[in-house]
C-alpha cells in the first residue's frame, strides 16, 4: 500500500507528457473544493439563520410549556398537573387559556387571539418591561382590562386610558347558530385598555389582547380548565432534566415543550430548507466530482507503458490497480480538504467582520448574514465528498482491471 501511495502522489503532482491531463487534473480538484465551499457556506449561513430566530424567543415564550396530548384544553386541577407544580426545580408556573375572538372598537373590527392569563404571567414573561403605553392591570375590582398589542391597538385606533371599552365576541360552545339571528351564538364582553405592550413580532403585536383568565373562563364557561401551562425553572436546573421528570410524572396524556418545539412550524421550515439545499449541493458536488472519471482515464492511457513497465518488475495487478485507485482518492481528498478550508475561513470572515450584508442599515433584524460553523455539519460534508469521490473512481479502476 506505501508503494502504491508513494506512485500514485508522483503521478498526481508530477508533470504529464500530455500538459493537458495536468489541467483536467486541477480543474477536478477546484471542482470538487469549490462544491465543498459552497455546501460549507450554505449550511453555515441555514444554520445562523435559526440561531438568529433562536435568539428572537419572545418573553410570551416559556422555557417549558405543558399542553394537552388530545383536545384544546385540560384541567388544572389533575393530582398530574397538582403534582407537577410541586416540583422544588420550577420556579413559577402560569396557568393560560386562549382562543380565537372578534375584537371590535367602534366603528373597526378585527379576528384576534384573546389570551387569558393567571397573576404569575407578570413575573413569567417580564411583562412591564414590555408596556410601552400605560400599566399591566387585567382586572380591578369588577371592571375587567385588557392589555394590547401595538400593532392591533393602532389598527382599532385605540391606546391605554381611553373611556371607550373594547367589545369581545368569541363563539358559544357546543351550541348551534341561530341563522335568525346569528349574534346569539356569541358571547360578549367588554374590557377596557390598561396598557399597550410591544414585542416586534407581528403575530403577538398584531394579534394578541390579553385578558386575566378568570374572564377567559367566564366566556367559554370554563371552571378550571387551561390551554396550556407555561413554566420557568429555578437558575441552575438542567432544562432537560426537568423536561424528563415532568413528562416521567405526566405520562402520555399531555406534550412538554420547550422554546424549539413551540415554534415547531418555524424550525421545521428552515430545517426542510437546509437540508434540501443540501442535497441539491450534494448532486451539484457529484456532478463535479465525475470529473475526476475523466482524468483518471486519461492519466490511465498514458501510464500504459509504466504499467508495463511494472508488470516486467514482478507488480501484480492489485498494486497496479490500487495505483490509480489511490491517484482518485488523492484528488477528492484534496479537494474536498481545500473546501472545507475556504469555506470556513469565509464563514469565519462572514461571522466576525459582516462582509455579505443584507441591505440598508436598519430595514432588517440583523444587517448581514449570519454564520455558524458548526462541527457536525462540517463531518457530514467530508464524508458525503468522500464516499463520492469513492464511488466514483471505482469505474475506470475496474476499466483497469479487467484489461490487465
Amino acid at each position: 500500500m506505501k508503494l502504491s501511495l508513494y506512485i500514485a502522489k508522483r503521478y498526481l503532482f508530477s508533470k504529464k507528457s500530455h500538459n493537458a491531463i495536468n489541467v483536467i487534473s486541477m480543474i477536478s480538484v477546484c471542482g470538487i473544493a469549490i462544491a465543498t465551499m459552497a455546501l460549507v457556506c450554505t449550511l453555515s449561513v441555514f444554520n445562523g439563520f435559526t440561531n438568529v430566530v433562536a435568539k428572537s424567543f419572545s418573553s410570551f415564550d416559556p422555557e417549558l410549556q405543558i399542553t394537552p396530548a388530545q383536545g384544546k384544553v385540560f384541567d388544572s386541577t389533575d393530582p398530574k398537573i397538582l403534582k407537577v407544580k410541586q416540583l422544588a426545580e420550577i420556579s413559577l408556573v402560569s396557568e393560560s387559556l386562549e382562543e380565537n375572538a372578534l375584537l371590535r372598537f367602534e366603528d373597526r373590527q378585527d379576528p384576534i387571539l384573546l389570551k387569558g392569563v393567571s397573576s404569575e404571567f407578570v413575573n413569567l414573561a417580564d411583562i412591564n418591561k414590555l408596556i410601552i403605553d400605560g400599566e399591566f392591570m387585567l382586572r380591578e375590582g369588577d371592571i375587567d382590562y385588557s392589555v394590547i398589542g401595538a400593532g392591533l391597538a393602532m389598527y382599532m385606533g385605540t391606546r391605554a386610558g381611553f373611556l371607550s371599552p373594547l367589545e369581545i365576541y368569541i363563539p358559544k360552545r357546543n351550541e348551534k347558530i341561530n341563522l335568525a339571528n346569528p349574534s346569539t351564538a356569541f358571547t360578549r364582553s367588554e374590557v377596557y385598555v390598561s396598557g399597550v405592550f410591544a414585542l416586534n413580532q407581528a403575530k403577538y403585536d398584531d394579534q394578541m389582547l390579553i385578558v386575566s383568565i378568570d374572564l377567559m373562563r367566564e366566556l367559554l364557561h370554563y371552571d378550571t380548565e387551561v390551554s396550556s401551562l407555561d413554566i420557568k425553572i429555578k437558575e441552575g436546573e438542567s432544562l432537560e432534566n426537568v423536561r424528563h421528570k415532568i413528562e416521567g410524572i405526566l405520562g402520555n396524556d399531555y406534550l412538554v415543550k420547550d422554546r424549539f418545539e413551540q415554534q415547531e412550524d418555524l424550525f421545521r421550515m428552515v430545517n426542510v430548507e437546509k437540508w434540501v439545499t443540501f442535497l441539491i449541493l450534494a448532486i451539484i458536488s457529484m456532478i463535479a466530482i465525475f470529473n475526476v472519471v475523466g482524468s483518471l482515464s486519461m492519466l490511465i492511457i498514458e501510464k500504459t507503458a509504466d504499467i508495463k513497465i511494472l508488470q516486467s518488475m514482478g507488480a501484480n495487478n492489485k498494486l497496479i490497480t490500487n495505483i490509480f485507485l489511490l491517484e482518485g482518492w488523492l484528488i477528492t481528498f484534496i479537494g474536498g480538504i481545500a473546501g472545507l478550508i475556504i469555506g470556513i475561513i469565509i464563514c469565519l470572515l462572514q461571522q466576525y467582520f459582516g462582509i455579505l450584508k443584507l441591505g440598508d442599515a436598519g430595514t432588517f433584524v440583523i444587517d448581514s448574514y449570519p454564520v455558524s460553523v458548526q462541527m457536525l455539519d462540517i463531518l457530514l460534508i467530508f464524508v458525503t465528498v468522500n464516499i463520492i469521490g469513492f464511488l466514483a473512481v471505482l469505474y475506470p479502476v475496474n476499466n483497469l482491471r479487467k484489461n490487465l
